[in-house]
């Protein structure tokens, strides 16, 4: 059971091995874009192509779904990037439903954890398989699996490395539950669990008070989705921004300390002055524009010596 690219990659692996998989449940096609064409799920596009029995139900407590799901006489049940399943779905096979997160849990439960990972600074994260139970990601621990965080690593490139690494542990966990060979890990009740919140307007916005890394941080755990965003004040018009790569300096003799939010423009780079430092915006995205390198923006755009972020 899945929906986006990360899911098909698991599926991909599955097929490698000489487990069935006797069904792919996705989400319903719907329509996306401004034409509204109606756009099927990366999984459904995948596993037509491979011939697989397909189930998009709309409701998962539908009694006509649950029917046909346990027509399949499933043994076991992988989820990765779905839906919060009923109980009757995931009790369902007699070897259970286990969950693949990308994290390392108990940290950073919830919808967006390679984000959060990545806005928050941290230094390591991971994979984690667990069985399903009646809360959101809190099922016993079935296997993890570590990696480092780069310093300069966005979320492009680590969801991709971690869709990898889960494929294998993915593989592997289906082996040990095949052999009956898990050990489960009940997850402890931390105090201080970090959480990875759904992404919106307000915690993608990018606050230029804040120090130098705590703001490239967040720009590099939102890109190159959804996209960190502030406002730009130039010209006497304000205008809502998207800021890709950048990275974080201390001031210096060239660069030397001004109000937060101000810009600097110096040989086709652009500064913004932060609480402690600044930021080389190195891609911005304009209000109805492609993503630009900003060394090629500069080329024809202008910015004001009042020109500010905020």
């Amino acid at each position: 059971m899945g929906t986006p690219e990360f899911a098909v990659t698991i599926l991909k692996g599955l097929l490698t091995t000489t487990h069935e998989v006797v069904g792919v449940i996705t989400a319903p096609d719907k329509p996306a874009g401004r034409g509204q064409k109606i756009r099927k799920s990366a999984v459904k596009i995948f596993a037509e192509d491979q011939n697989l029995h397909i189930l998009q139900p709309t409701n998962l407590k539908d009694p006509s779904f649950q029917e046909e799901l346990a027509s399949l006489e499933a043994d076991l049940q992988i989820i990765v990037a779905f839906r919060m399943l009923p109980k009757a779905v995931w009790q369902m096979p007699p070897l259970g439903t286990f969950n693949l997160h990308a994290s390392l849990l108990p940290q950073y439960r919830g919808a967006a954890p390679i984000n959060w990972a990545l806005i928050n600074g941290e230094t390591t994260t991971g994979v984690t398989t667990f069985f399903i139970d009646e809360k959101i990601d809190t099922g016993a621990i079935i296997m993890k699996e570590e990696t480092p965080i780069n310093p300069n690593e966005n979320v492009g490139n680590l969801h991709d490395r971690l869709m990898h690494l889960g494929s294998d542990l993915v593989l592997k966990t289906v082996q040990a539950i095949a052999n009956e060979q898990v050990t489960t890990t009940i997850q402890p009740q931390e105090a201080h669990l970090k959480t990875a919140y759904k992404l919106h307007n307000e915690n993608t916005k990018i606050d230029w008070t804040q120090s130098s890394e705590t703001i490239h941080n967040l720009i590099r755990g939102l890109n190159p989705y959804p996209g960190a965003w502030c406002y730009l004040e130039n010209n006497d018009q304000t205008y809502r921004v998207k800021v890709y790569n950048a990275f974080a300096k201390a001031y210096s003799e060239e660069i030397p300390k001004q109000e937060v939010g101000s810009i600097t423009v110096i040989e086709r780079e652009l500064w913004v002055h932060t609480a402690n430092g600044v930021i080389n915006v190195e891609e911005l995205q304009l209000p109805g524009k492609r993503k630009m390198a900003v060394k090629d923006l500069l080329n024809g755009y202008k910015f004001s010596k009042n020109a500010k972020m905020r």
